[in-house]
């Protein structure tokens, strides 16, 4: 009778060569996404604009956010938003903006969701084709200048602009 048990657990036992593997896929981890939120805010400070710097991960969560010293209180919904929208849709707000702009049938795209900002200041992090979230930037005098902020982050942890 033990025999017989023994066999009938080893036949309904799942086998490990049928086993499916797990998914696998790129993540941001938090010393990269730390160090360009820094190197983004000093890049800011460096021309004189108190801004926010925010950091999210591909699922638009918040990795890390840094207020410089008298950065208005607007600037971290801004960079967050902006953040979010660039991890969410992968491109830069900017372009996301000029595009909405000359095709008014997409300005629905707006409206998406609540944590979206379609202005000049977020970009994607990308590492080749792998996008694992994104940067953003708000404070600076324009959307412009938000945006160089941030491609100075990415450069500084040798993501794709």
């Amino acid at each position: 009778m033990f025999r017989k048990l023994v066999l009938a657990a080893a036949l309904l036992a799942p086998l490990p060569a049928l086993a499916q593997e797990l998914p696998t896929a790129p993540y941001l981890p938090l010393d990269l996404a730390t160090k360009a939120a820094d190197a983004a805010l000093k890049a800011c400070v460096a021309q004189g604009h108190n801004v926010s710097v925010a950091i999210v991960a591909r699922d638009g969560s918040t990795k890390v956010l840094l207020k410089a010293d008298n950065s208005g209180p607007h600037t971290v919904t801004s960079a967050t938003g902006k953040a979010f929208t660039s991890a969410a849709l992968g491109r830069d707000t900017a372009g996301l903006a000029d595009f909405i702009a000359t095709k008014p049938a997409n300005a629905g795209m707006r409206d998406m969701d609540a944590r979206m900002v379609v202005q000049a200041g977020g970009l994607p992090i990308k590492f080749g084709k792998a996008l694992i979230g994104g940067i953003g930037v708000g404070g600076a005098p324009s959307g412009d200048i938000d945006a160089g902020c941030a491609a100075a982050g990415l450069k500084a942890i040798g993501a794709a602009e």
